[in-house]
């Protein structure tokens, strides 16, 4: 872990990287899905809790019952994409602790405490999207995370019965390079950031 990655590894993670919003007509394999949501896992959450789930929507007819839920500009870009992930969190993600966890009894962190729950969840659940993100992008996919989506709908829809909630999309495949616009600004280091 003394070594930074080579330049190609962080052209293809950040520097060329882009958000897509349109895809070639390329199968993502469900084993790559496996593949970069075990890589997306062992990235750092508080007290290893884990709390993301993933949805991966592949299928035509999965697709279709998301797609009631996508605002006008998302929905012709995700009905396109190979795979659209609905990336959630888990809120009983306390209960899974003792496994996780198993040092000390951290469930009875949470147990009760709907605030901290919540807060955890969330937080750690968005970690753990961006590293689905990373992951993707590592093994050669394009990503196109997303807002603009009528949450409760999808956890309606895709989560019944559990009490996990949607936090954001992401639409995965081969990105179509040929229609990226210019890559927007970016801050300046000073504009966002001081070292004490």
């Amino acid at each position: 872990m003394s070594k930074p990655v080579s330049d190609a590894c962080l052209d293809q993670i950040f520097r060329d990287a882009r958000t897509h919003n349109a895809w070639l007509d390329r199968d993502v394999p469900d084993a790559l899905l496996h593949e970069f949501v075990d890589l997306a896992e062992l990235g750092p959450t508080s007290a290893n809790s884990s709390p993301a789930r993933f949805l991966f929507v592949k299928s035509r007819e999965a697709k279709e019952r998301l797609k009631p839920f996508l605002s006008e500009g998302n929905r012709d870009k995700t009905m396109a994409a190979p795979v659209c992930a609905i990336i959630g969190y888990d809120l009983d993600f306390y209960e899974h602790l003792p496994k996780l966890f198993p040092h000390t009894d951290a469930r009875s962190w949470f147990a009760g405490k709907d605030a901290k729950i919540l807060d955890t969840a969330f937080r750690n659940g968005t970690l753990q999207g961006a590293y689905l993100i990373i992951a993707a992008r590592a093994l050669g996919l394009d990503c196109g995370p997303m807002s603009g989506f009528d949450q409760k709908g999808v956890d309606r829809e895709f989560f019944a019965g559990m009490n996990i909630k949607s936090n954001f999309l992401c639409n995965l495949g081969y990105g179509d390079a040929s229609v990226l616009f210019p890559r927007s600004p970016r801050f300046a280091f000073d504009e966002t950031a001081r070292i004490l």
